[in-house]
């Protein structure tokens, strides 16, 4: 480069460099900030390639070196000034900058092998230090923009603020929330959202590749990994803060009521998805596009920032599983089961593979310990079941409490059928010892619809509990001293469990259509049973046999058929009044086959022996009841309305 004398300029644009001691020309820096002279890159070749034994002398360090050291010291000056700003560079003005980077980068390694010479080691000392402050004004644009970004939620909160100041400007009057509860998008709302980098625009995302590339090319690729993370994880912990995600421990799990764990149970469940199916494959395309180019390092962010993300719910899921076992938790402990075994694939499939046995191990340990809980549970359902020896039978007859909470159960247990075979199968052992019944019980229980007898083990396992709450009703309906009021007790609780298993489409499956017929024939039986011991024995008082003798009617005996059929049909009336059916088809069919055999005898024999008495008061002495009245009294009955008899006639 030529002697020139420059006109008079800033101090920064007018620089005297010395090389190995001796004074340089000045140097005018180009306005546009660009650096033509390729003389340095030949020199990184030279270095490269010459003679890399201890005895070789180093070359001769080039004019453009320190050139090149001071220009890029005036930009680094520019930029720590504050004259300039990423922000308001071009795409030239910052690849030029990026160029210097990277170019400085190359030098300081391929001059280091000459570190031992002092000419070198200056100049080392020098670019390396002119290196580290470019690289810290990276590393502060880098997370400038990092930290500037907006979600949907922000968003939607600038939006509602923005809203309520409207309303309070036009109606004062007008009572507006104060709070706006966060709501998890929904479905389209999230598939939209997949579709971005988590708030940052397209310009951001390209300036970030950038700067992330410039710190990685100029090495400070560990100083980029952890200000990326910090910023990320940072943005990860307000996201659960905004959705009011709450972190607690194991030890305060322990110590809480299950209701609020419940509550708590249904949020953790729609965060969770929302994380895994959203948010995650989120980050993972922007850790990929950031530093598109450096696989190793966007797969590291990703995993670390996950790993801790999903450490926030498998901690909570962890604390439900250790939670006292119950009855009552089983369907929230099937839905964490659910949320964990269906969400966590999804996050698997964006993990490199160094990431998933630890992820998988853990998973698979809260799947297994929550499954262990959820087939126990069952087992004390069975114990449960065939314990409750209760002494006092139910009054009218009406269902049992423990046909209505054993079926209720059984309903709602089987709405999760699939993933209760998933983990019966998992979990079932060849010899329960806390088990009601053997093996060979097992075998004889099973659902009646399959073939071969071979039914799956959850199949198998209500149709244990079936049998052993109709062995505990059987027991408990031979409480009852009347044989009629135990035939009732039979009916009302085996609809019940009928129309139950029918009602729900799962369990109807599971049990089968033989067991269904099975069922509505026992219904049937005992139907019949039940006429057979109430109204036999009535209708026999209507039977003409003995009434006459030589074709004369007997009065006194027809008398006495009179009054004993008055006096059977009042007891019956009083009583079965009181009785309960709650099912009204039920109730319609049996006074509907009570009328059908009662009152068309009643009224043949009423219609053929009514003459026989004097008109007047002998007929009202003995004619209590009117066909009409038989129907209305018959109507009255199963109604549990212990004072309907004191308020007729």
């Amino acid at each position: 480069m030529e002697d020139t004398n420059p006109p008079p300029s800033d101090s920064s644009n007018d620089l005297n460099t010395k090389v190995d001691g001796e004074q340089t020309p000045s140097v005018v820096v180009p306005q546009d900030g660009t650096l033509h002279d390729k003389n340095i890159d030949q020199f990184i070749s030279l270095l490269g390639t010459d003679d890399k034994s201890d005895s070789s002398s180093p070359p001769e360090i080039v004019e453009s070196v320190q050139i090149f050291i001071d220009l890029f010291d005036v930009k680094v000056v520019e930029y720590e000034s504050g004259s300039k700003r990423w922000i308001q560079l071009d795409e030239n003005e910052s690849a030029c900058f990026l160029e210097f980077v990277d170019r400085n980068a190359k030098l300081i390694k391929s001059m280091s092998r000459f570190h031992y010479e002092e000419n070198y080691a200056v100049v080392i000392d020098r670019i390396s230090s002119v290196q580290e402050r470019a690289l810290c004004i990276l590393e502060a644009e880098f997370k400038s923009i990092l930290d500037d970004y907006q979600t949907s939620y922000d968003r939607d909160q600038d939006k509602d603020e923005a809203k309520k100041k409207e309303l309070k400007s036009s109606a004062s009057n007008v009572h507006v929330q104060e709070a706006v509860e966060p709501e998890l998008p929904d479905q389209s709302e999230a598939e939209h959202e997949k579709d971005e980098f988590l708030g940052y625009s397209d310009e951001m995302m390209l300036v970030l590749k950038k700067l992330a590339n410039g710190l990685i090319t100029g090495g400070h690729v560990t100083e980029c990994s952890e200000l990326y993370f910090f910023v990320r994880r940072n943005a990860t912990e307000q996201n659960l803060k905004n959705f009011r995600f709450e972190k607690f421990s194991i030890d305060e799990t322990q110590k809480m009521q299950w209701e609020p764990i419940e509550k708590e149970v249904s949020s953790w469940m729609k965060m969770f998805k929302y994380f895994c199916s959203s948010l995650l494959p989120s980050e993972r395309r922007l850790a990929e596009a950031v530093f598109s180019g450096h696989t190793a390092m966007s797969d590291n962010l990703f995993g670390n920032l996950t790993q801790i993300v999903l450490s926030y719910f498998l901690s909570f899921a962890e604390a439900v599983m250790m939670t006292k076992r119950s009855a009552e938790k089983l369907f929230k402990f099937l839905d964490v089961y659910e949320a964990v075994r269906d969400n966590v694939p999804l996050v698997e499939q964006l993990l490199s593979d160094e990431w998933l046995p630890q992820l998988k191990s853990v998973t698979s340990l809260i799947c297994t310990m929550l499954g262990e809980s959820v087939y126990n549970i069952f087992i004390e359902l069975e114990l449960s079941v065939k314990s409750d020896v209760a002494k006092t039978p139910v009054p009218g007859g009406a269902v049992h409490p423990l046909t209505r909470y054993t079926m209720n159960y059984l309903k709602y247990a089987c709405e999760y059928s699939d993933t209760l075979e998933q983990v019966f199968k998992e979990h079932k052992r060849i010899d329960r010892v806390e088990s009601v019944t053997d093996l060979q019980s097992s075998q004889e229980h099973q659902p009646q619809n399959h073939q071969g007898g071979n039914g799956s083990p959850f199949q198998s396992q209500i149709a244990k509990i079936m049998d052993l709450l109709d062995a505990n009703l059987e027991a408990k309906s031979k409480l009852y001293k009347d044989p009629s009021l135990s035939l009732i007790f039979m009916m009302n609780n085996g609809r019940y469990i009928l129309q139950k298993t029918k009602g729900t489409g799962e369990m109807r499956t599971l049990m089968g259509d033989p067991w269904v017929r099975k069922r509505s024939s026992d219904l049937r039986n005992y139907h019949t049973n039940y006429k057979r011991e109430t109204w036999t024995k009535l209708l026999q008082c209507l039977s003409h046999e003995g009434l006459s003798v030589n074709g004369k009617v007997m009065k006194p005996v027809l008398k006495e058929r009179f009054k004993s059929f008055n006096s059977m049909f009042d007891e019956i009336h009083k009583s079965q009044t009181t009785w309960v059916v709650s099912d009204e088809q039920l109730q319609s069919e049996l006074r509907v086959s009570i009328s059908a055999i009662v009152i068309p005898a009643y009224r043949s024999f009423m219609g053929r022996f009514s003459q026989v008495f004097t008109p007047g008061r002998q007929t009202e002495k003995y004619i209590k009841y009117q066909p009409e009245d038989i129907e209305n009294c018959i109507e009255e009955l199963f109604d549990g309305n212990a004072a309907q008899l004191s308020k007729k006639r």
